[in-house]
């Protein structure tokens, strides 16, 4: 059995938008993305994978296709297949989501893991 502390995990980096392994198989990965202000996640498309943000702390701008909107903690959104998504902390504050991606592209540019074939 695979357990991790969330919290042990996080970290800020001050020079780009932190991407926080959790867990990853074949067929997903589970992240978390730790932004400072004025942070952002440029606006990209996976053609075969969902992808959920779900808001831990603080806020974002979530896109996804065409329109904006703000996610506030314990909120969540659905990037479909193929649909342009990115999000950006517009606030003063950091903010920490929850990512889950299925299923996991086959090539993760930036991945920091071992991808499992």
């Amino acid at each position: 059995m695979e357990i991790r502390d969330l919290k042990s995990l996080v970290r800020y980096d001050p020079e780009k938008m932190a991407k926080i392994p959790i867990f990853h198989s074949e067929r997903m990965f589970y992240d978390l993305y730790a932004l400072l202000p004025g942070q952002a996640q440029k606006v990209h498309a996976h053609e075969s994978s969902d992808k959920v943000y779900y808001a831990l702390e603080g806020e974002v701008v979530v896109r996804v296709g065409e329109e904006e909107a703000l996610l506030a903690p314990g909120m969540a959104v659905l990037a479909p297949a193929g649909a342009p998504h990115g999000v950006r902390n517009e606030s003063a504050s950091p903010a920490l989501l929850l990512v889950v991606m299925a299923p996991k592209p086959r090539f993760s540019r930036g991945f920091q893991g071992p991808l499992l074939n």
